[in-house]
């Protein structure tokens, strides 16, 4: 075992150990509360700046070009959509659990995920035109 700060006495009787490990774990869940919350508002600042940078990339775009991320963006909605299907029906259920973890994590980041997924298919429109 390790031992106590010098500036942290030892706990005498059982009682007194509860108590400082009840405090030890209030601290603690005050500490996790405030890095959540300090990256839940990088997070945000994150998915504003990347949704105004696909606005202003989409908005210097030719019409074709939109069109065909558009296109793109279906095609890939739908495929995810049939991926989803299969791994209901074929995943054991520790896979299917992480799964609806990470659909979640997308549902909550839709706008960061689908600016990113635009840049990406406008990028890569753009690069295959070139060549």
């Amino acid at each position: 075992m390790t031992q106590p700060p010098h500036d942290e006495q030892t706990a005498s009787s059982p009682e007194q150990l509860r108590e400082q490990v009840e405090g030890t774990r209030q601290a603690l869940g005050q500490t996790v509360e405030a890095l959540a919350a300090k990256a839940d508002v990088k997070a945000e600042e994150l998915k504003a700046k990347a949704a105004e940078t696909a606005s202003r990339v989409q908005d210097k775009l030719p019409d074709p070009v939109k069109d065909k991320a558009a296109q793109a963006a279906e095609q890939a909605r739908a495929k995810a959509a049939q991926a989803a299907h299969l791994l209901q029906e074929r995943a054991p259920e520790p896979v299917r659990r992480k799964a609806a973890q990470g659909a979640q994590m997308a549902r909550d980041n839709r706008t960061l995920l689908l600016a990113a997924a635009g840049t990406g298919v406008v990028l890569w429109l753009l690069c295959r035109r070139k060549g």
